[in-house]
């Protein structure tokens, strides 16, 4: 795939977080649609959830779940800004005109469209609202209890992105999201096996694109064709595979006697970057504690921190993975 970019389109390029996003592609990864392996921790939770009070997802499960190659983009709108917003996607999503809903159906379906489509094209207003319902209550049972987690890992995999940004322009950027991305020529292309003899120019939506980290979606990246919103660029978010383990590994005896409990305990939670207060939680301390525990680790070089809009992020250094 390609997708053609002017010098405008590209400065308008951003990255965006989506809670809607981690929605949509958790229900998908639950289908068993293209699963992440690092993600089966997570699923194995959500299975368990789901095994003792079932969701109605009698809408929205339909368009996803559709044994073709694609879904309806409009269950994704592209954030207006970086995003991190449930209510915001949420009502993008009902603002979807109602042209480009019946477009996008008979993209997906074809002319005969299943029942659960043609209820939705014969009216997408109230249909939109039931599957948007439908959304925020999935992504208060199987997302929101682990948001905070998966936020850090998203806002931390921004920062690292736009670093490449800096360091290398866009050419770095594009080859640092995914190894089945490049710059070349003025285009972004997506290559690899998945996409051999498949190979067609993308219609961009109006704008730059949106770069969109994902964790609990699939291990490939995602393009938005067809878009009556920015296009967007999913694609799977740096560390995700040390989101399900950090804390679960027992440090080492030696880390211990040479840390004190407290602060190995510390070292192996950051293996996923998190916030103080995200800390805290987890360990079952308090706020001031763990600020200072932190304190000792930065000054030793075994942490390093990072701001991230309103909020700071930690992470154990390369030095504090050695070590545990």
């Amino acid at each position: 795939m390609t997708i053609e970019l002017g010098v405008a389109e590209l400065a308008a390029t951003r990255f965006a977080i989506s809670p809607l996003s981690e929605t949509v592609a958790c229900l998908q990864q639950l289908a068993g649609i293209d699963r992440n392996a690092v993600n089966l921790p997570w699923l194995r939770w959500a299975r368990e959830e789901l095994d003792r009070e079932p969701l109605d997802l009698s809408r929205t499960w339909r368009l996803l779940v559709t044994g073709r190659l694609g879904w309806p983009e409009f269950l994704v709108p592209a954030p207006r800004d970086s995003g991190d917003s449930l209510e915001n996607d949420l009502s993008a999503l009902r603002r979807t005109p109602v042209d480009r809903v019946r477009a996008c159906l008979d993209r997906v379906f074809g002319e005969t469209l299943p029942p659960a489509a043609a209820a939705l094209a014969d009216d997408p207003a109230s249909g939109l609202r039931e599957v948007a319902e439908e959304l925020r209550e999935a992504h208060d049972r199987l997302v929101a209890p682990h948001w905070p987690r998966i936020r850090a890992v998203l806002e931390a995999d921004v920062a690292y992105h736009a670093r490449a940004l800096t360091a290398g322009g866009a050419e770095r950027l594009f080859a640092d999201l995914h190894p089945d991305l490049r710059w070349h020529n003025d285009q972004v292309v997506l290559a690899g096996e998945r996409w051999r003899d498949r190979h067609r120019v993308i219609t961009r939506g109006p704008g730059g694109l949106v770069l969109m980290p994902v964790v609990l979606g699939s291990p490939y990246v995602l393009v938005k064709e067809n878009t009556s919103t920015q296009t967007t660029i999913r694609y799977p978010a740096r560390g995700t595979g040390a989101l399900w383990t950090a804390g679960t590994r027992s440090p080492g005896a030696g880390t211990v006697r040479l840390l004190g409990r407290a602060r190995a305990d510390l070292l192996s939670a950051l293996s996923s970057p998190a916030t103080t207060t995200d800390l805290a939680r987890t360990l079952g301390v308090t706020p001031s504690a763990v600020s200072q525990h932190l304190k000792v680790l930065r000054d030793s070089g075994l942490v390093a921190r990072e701001r991230s809009g309103r909020n700071v992020l930690y992470l154990t250094t390369p030095l504090g993975e050695r070590l545990l």
